[in-house]
C-alpha cells in the first residue's frame, strides 16, 4: 500500500506515534463514499427534472408540493458538495489520522463545514415532507379526519425540526460552528453536549418524522374501497418510503456506533451516504406517484387497444344480455389497465384517478328480434338503440368506487 504524502510528511515531523502504523493512517473508504454520494444525486435530480416536466407540460399545474421538492433539492446539492468536501478533508478516516495528520486549521475548517452541513440536512429533511403533506393534503376530501390529520401534522413535523435545528446551534456555550475533541486545543474554552446525544436525539425524532409520513400514505390507501390487488399495486406507488424508514434507523445505529465507538470517524462516511440516501430517498418517495402521466400514455395506448377490440367483437352478439357480459368484460380489461393511479392527474384536483369508462353499443335489427323470442319488447321500424354505457368511477378523496350502468332513458348505479 502506497503511503500518502501527508501521513510521510506528518511522519517525518514526528507526530505520529510509533504504536500506530502508517498503512493503519492510509486506510481509506473516501472514494467509494463520494461514489454513492454522487449516483444519488444523480438520480434524484433526474427524477426530479421528469416530475418537473410532467408536473409543467402534461398537467400543467404546479403545486405547492412540487415548489417545496425543488427547495429541497436546491438545499441536498449544498449538502452533496459539503459532504464530499469533508470526506476529502478527512472527516471520514480514522481518528488517529485526524489527531496526528491533519492541521489544527484543517480540523476546525471539518468541524464548522459539518455544523453547517447538518443544519442544511436537517432543513432540506423538514421541508421534503412538508412538500409530501402538500401532496396528501391535495389528495384528500374536505372535512374529514384525515384532511385533519394532515394539517395536525404540519405543526408536529415543526415542532420535531425546530429541536433539532436547536440542538445544532446551541450545542456548545458560547454559540460555536466547531465541536471540539478532547485533545484539540482551543483558545476558549467550551461546554459543549456530547456530538453523539445531538445527534442520537436529532436521528430519533428524524425516524418519528418518517414513521408519520408514511402513516398518512397508509391510511389513504386504507380507507379506499377497492379491491386487495388494487391496493397491493398502489402501495407500491405510494410506499417507497418505507425505504426511507430504514435508511433513517440505520442513521440512529451510525450515529451510535460514532459516538461510543473509539474510532468512531470511521463510520463517518457511511453516515454521510446515509444521510445523503435519506434526503434522496424521501425525494423520490414523493415524486414517483407524480411521475404517472409521463409513463401513463402507455397504459393509455393499451387501453385503447383493448377497448376497441373488445367493442369488434361485442358487435357480433345478438341479445341484451350477451352485451352486458361483454361490457362487463370490457370494463373488467380497462380498469386492468388503468391500476395505478393518476396521482397528477389532468382535471380537477378531487379526482386523483381517471375514470375509465367504456360504451357498448348493439345493432337493433339483429338484437331486437333475439329480443322479441325471449319476451323482450322491440324498438319500431328497425331503428338503432343508443346501446348501454358502463362508467367506473373511482373518487380517491372520498374513498369511493361505483359502476355506473346506463340504458337508454334510465341510469342504474
Amino acid at each position: 500500500m502506497a503511503i500518502p504524502d501527508d501521513i510521510l510528511a506528518a511522519d517525518a515531523a514526528g507526530r505520529i506515534p510509533s504504536s500506530v502504523s502508517l498503512e493503519y493512517l492510509a486506510e481509506t473508504r473516501d472514494k467509494s463514499a463520494i461514489v454513492g454520494i454522487i449516483f444519488m444525486i444523480c438520480f434524484t435530480g433526474l427524477l426530479m427534472i421528469v416530475r418537473l416536466y410532467a408536473r409543467a407540460c402534461i398537467v400543467k399545474k404546479i403545486g405547492l408540493d412540487d415548489a417545496l421538492a425543488v427547495v429541497t433539492l436546491a438545499l441536498y446539492i449544498t449538502f452533496v458538495v459539503l459532504s464530499i468536501i469533508l470526506i476529502n478533508l478527512g472527516s471520514g478516516r480514522h481518528i488517529e489520522y485526524i489527531e496526528y495528520v491533519l492541521s489544527p486549521d484543517t480540523v476546525r475548517d471539518t468541524e464548522v463545514l459539518d455544523f453547517t452541513a447538518h443544519i442544511i440536512y436537517t432543513t432540506a429533511l423538514f421541508l421534503c415532507r412538508l412538500s409530501g403533506l402538500a401532496f396528501y393534503y391535495r389528495l384528500t376530501a374536505r372535512s374529514t379526519k384525515l384532511h385533519l390529520s394532515i394539517i395536525i401534522a404540519a405543526p408536529l413535523l415543526l415542532a420535531a425540526y425546530l429541536p433539532q435545528l436547536f440542538l445544532l446551534i446551541f450545542h456548545c456555550r458560547e454559540v460555536t460552528g466547531l465541536w471540539p475533541y478532547e485533545w484539540q486545543v482551543e483558545p476558549k474554552t467550551y461546554n459543549c453536549l456530547s456530538w453523539g446525544l445531538v445527534y442520537s436525539v436529532n436521528s430519533g425524532l428524524s425516524l418519528a418524522c418518517d414513521l408519520l409520513m408514511f402513516a398518512i400514505p397508509a391510511a389513504l390507501i386504507k380507507g379506499l374501497h377497492v379491491s386487495f390487488e388494487k391496493k397491493i399495486k398502489l402501495s407500491i406507488v405510494m410506499f417507497p418510503g418505507i425505504f426511507v424508514i430504514v435508511i433513517s434507523a440505520v442513521r440512529v445505529w451510525l450515529v451510535a456506533v460514532g459516538q461510543w465507538n473509539s474510532d468512531g470517524s470511521w463510520a463517518y462516511n457511511p453516515m454521510m451516504c446515509v444521510e445523503n440516501a435519506e434526503i434522496a430517498g424521501t425525494l423520490v418517495a414523493l415524486s414517483v406517484p407524480a411521475l404517472k402521466p409521463v409513463f401513463g400514455n402507455l397504459f393509455a395506448h393499451l387501453t385503447e387497444y383493448t377497448s376497441s377490440h373488445t367493442r369488434s367483437r361485442s358487435t357480433k352478439l345478438h341479445s341484451l344480455g350477451h352485451t352486458k357480459t361483454i361490457g362487463s368484460a370490457a370494463v373488467s380489461s380497462n380498469r386492468d389497465s388503468k391500476r395505478l393511479i393518476n396521482w397528477s392527474k389532468l382535471g380537477k384536483d378531487d379526482y386523483e384517478m381517471m375514470p375509465s369508462e367504456v360504451s357498448v353499443s348493439r345493432d337493433i335489427r339483429g338484437a331486437s328480434s333475439g329480443s322479441d323470442r325471449s319476451g323482450g319488447k322491440a324498438e319500431k321500424n328497425g331503428s338503432k338503440s343508443p346501446g348501454i354505457r358502463v362508467t367506473n368511477e373511482v373518487n380517491i378523496s372520498r374513498g369511493e368506487e361505483r359502476i355506473i350502468v346506463e340504458k337508454p332513458g334510465s341510469r342504474e348505479s
